[in-house]
C-alpha cells in the first residue's frame, strides 16, 4: 500500500518539478514533496508500524524517491539559476571596445548666463567690467553717491550693517565710485554683482540678488545717450524689439533721474499680476550723473558729464526666462536649474 503511494507522489512531484514556471513555484513543489512536514516525511513516520521485511523495502524505495526528487528538484532550480544569468547578461551586456561615456557636464546659472550677456555687449560698446568688495564703507555705500545721512536707505530695515562700521553692499553703485577714483574720463563701465537688502523674503523679495551698475562719462553726454544704451541692452537680452518708456524718477546720485519701463513681456501690455495689471515692468533706474558725485571722485563736473543706470539683474533674468517666483534662483533645486 505505502509502496504504491509513494510511487504516485513520485509521479505527481516530479510533473509539478518539472511544470514550475518560477523559482517560488518549484520551492511550493518541494515543500509539498521533501519538507519537514510534507508527503515523504508522513510516509517515513509510518515506517515504524510495518513489519521488518516490509519496513525494509518500504524504507528503500523511500530513499529512491526522496533521492530522484531532490535531483530533479536541483536540476530544475540550476535551469532557473542560469536562465536569470542570461537574462542578466543580455541586459547589462557592455561593448568594453566602446569609449567610455562622458560626464555629465553642468551648465551656468541663468543669472550667469544673462550677466555674461551683458558683459559681452557693453565690452564690444568699449565698455570696462569691473567688481568690487561686497563689504563696503559707508562712504562708498552712500557718501559718495550723494546719499544724505536721513535716507531712508541707510535705516536698518534696509541695509546690513556689521559690527564694525562696515556693511554689506545694497547696490553695485560703489563699484561705480571706485572706478571713478581709480580711472580719468573719459571712462566706460559695469558693474554686475551681488548685493543685499535687509528684506523679507517672498515671491518678488530676496535679501541676496543680482544687480548691473552701468557709467559713461565724457564730454556732452546727453540723455539721448542714455536711452540709446538702454534700448539697446534690452533688446539685446530679450532677442526682440522691446517698447520702452522713461518717466521722471528721483535718485540722488543723478540729476536729472528717470525710471525706464518695459512693456510687460508676458501679457504683451495687456497687464497681468506680473506687472501689477499697467502692462509695464520697472527695470532701470538712471539719468545723468549728479555733479556732487563726480565732484567726490575727484572729477570736474564744469569739464565733464555722464549718465548712470543701474538694474535688478534678477528681476531682468526672471522676465527673460518666465520665472514668477525670485526664490528659485538661490534655492539651489538642481529640478529648477537644469531647466536652463
Amino acid at each position: 500500500m505505502l509502496e504504491a503511494t509513494l510511487e504516485d507522489l513520485q509521479a505527481r512531484a516530479l510533473e509539478r518539478i518539472r511544470g514550475a514556471r518560477s523559482m517560488e513555484e518549484l520551492e511550493a513543489a518541494r515543500v509539498e514533496a521533501l519538507g519537514r512536514k510534507g508527503a515523504l516525511g508522513h510516509i517515513s513516520k509510518e515506517l515504524g508500524k510495518l513489519p521488518p521485511e516490509e519496513r525494509a523495502r518500504v524504507g528503500r524505495l523511500l530513499n529512491a524517491v526522496k533521492q530522484c526528487l531532490e535531483e530533479s528538484f536541483e536540476a530544475r532550480r540550476k535551469e532557473f539559476e542560469e536562465e536569470a544569468l542570461r537574462r542578466r547578461l543580455e541586459a547589462e551586456w557592455l561593448d568594453l571596445t566602446l569609449p567610455a561615456p562622458e560626464p555629465k557636464r553642468g551648465h551656468f546659472h541663468p543669472v550667469t548666463q544673462v550677466q555674461a550677456e551683458i558683459e559681452d555687449l557693453f565690452t564690444s560698446l568699449g565698455f570696462t567690467v569691473l567688481d568690487g568688495p561686497e563689504v563696503e564703507t559707508e562712504y562708498h555705500n552712500f557718501d559718495a553717491l550723494n546719499i544724505p545721512p536721513d535716507h531712508p536707505a541707510r535705516d536698518v530695515q534696509d541695509t546690513f550693517w556689521l559690527t564694525d562700521g562696515n556693511l554689506l553692499r545694497t547696490h553695485t553703485s560703489p563699484v561705480q565710485i571706485r572706478g571713478m577714483e581709480r580711472f580719468k574720463p573719459p571712462l566706460r563701465m559695469i558693474a554686475p554683482g551681488r548685493v543685499f537688502r535687509n528684506e523679507e523674503v517672498d515671491a518678488s523679495h530676496e535679501h541676496t540678488f543680482y544687480q548691473v551698475e552701468g557709467m559713461m562719462v565724457d564730454r556732452e553726454v546727453s540723455v539721448a545717450h542714455l536711452i540709446y544704451f538702454m534700448k539697446l541692452m534690452v533688446n539685446a537680452i530679450f532677442r526682440r524689439e522691446v517698447a520702452v518708456r522713461l518717466r521722471p524718477g528721483y535718485f540722488p546720485f543723478v540729476e536729472p533721474g528717470f525710471e525706464l519701463d518695459m512693456q510687460c513681456l508676458l501679457c504683451e501690455g495687456a497687464g497681468c499680476p506680473a506687472c501689477k495689471h499697467s502692462g509695464w515692468v520697472e527695470m532701470i533706474g538712471c539719468g545723468l550723473v549728479h555733479p556732487n558725485v563726480l565732484r567726490m571722485s575727484g572729477i570736474d563736473p564744469e569739464e565733464w558729464m555722464g549718465f548712470a543706470f543701474g538694474l535688478g539683474l534678477t528681476r531682468l533674468v526672471m522676465m527673460r526666462f518666465g520665472i514668477d517666483d525670485i526664490r528659485y534662483l538661490q534655492s539651489g533645486d538642481l529640478r529648477f536649474l537644469h531647466q536652463f
